[in-house]
């Protein structure tokens, strides 16, 4: 099995079955992470063909030097947030998306749910650095170094930003469970 940097390579060398393995294996990551804070999680899907598609127009500008996984959260971190430029969602918008998020063909009434929604409301009153740190680590599972990497941050500011994050996040659900 080829490491991610090896697809890459062998992409940049004309070989499109690499970047379609490439696709493979981050278009569910990348998806769970698009999700998060969109009105309409159907955008979602768009979202991550439009990062793969500027990945493949960025192709030449990966460094072989680095990581594939920063590289490709960056890109999709960068196209989330065009989009929800583009589209005003605000923070007076945040918690009708995160309920839309959580709606759909689940059980409104199931604990898993309320649950949740519950952590998707809370998320969305964090501020926009501490939830991404949060989304990109704990959702999509990336290292602290491939957070920094992929925010163009230092390890140590990601993890400061992770901690206060994750210490609100925890006031926030706490303060929910009590009421």
């Amino acid at each position: 099995m080829r490491t991610d940097e090896e697809l890459m390579a062998a992409y940049l060398d004309g070989d499109g079955r690499a970047f379609g393995e490439i696709v493979r294996r981050y278009a569910a990551s990348l998806l769970r992470f698009m999700r998060r804070g969109l009105y309409q999680p159907s955008d979602a899907e768009d979202l991550v063909q439009q990062t793969f598609l500027h990945v493949h127009r960025a192709r030449s500008d990966f460094d072989m030097g680095e990581r594939l996984v920063p590289w490709l959260f960056a890109i999709g971190l960068n196209v989330k947030r065009d989009y929800l430029r583009g589209r005003r969602r605000r923070s007076e918008h945040s918690q009708a998306a995160a309920e839309a998020t959580l709606s759909g063909a689940r059980d409104p009434d199931s604990e898993r749910f309320a649950a949740e929604r519950d952590l998707e409301l809370a998320l969305s009153q964090l501020p926009a650095a501490h939830r991404e740190v949060i989304e990109l680590h704990w959702f999509s599972g990336l290292s602290f170094p491939e957070v920094a990497q992929t925010l163009g941050d230092t390890t140590t500011a990601v993890k400061v930003r992770a901690h206060r994050g994750y210490v609100k996040l925890r006031e926030l659900l706490a303060t929910k469970q009590s009421s």
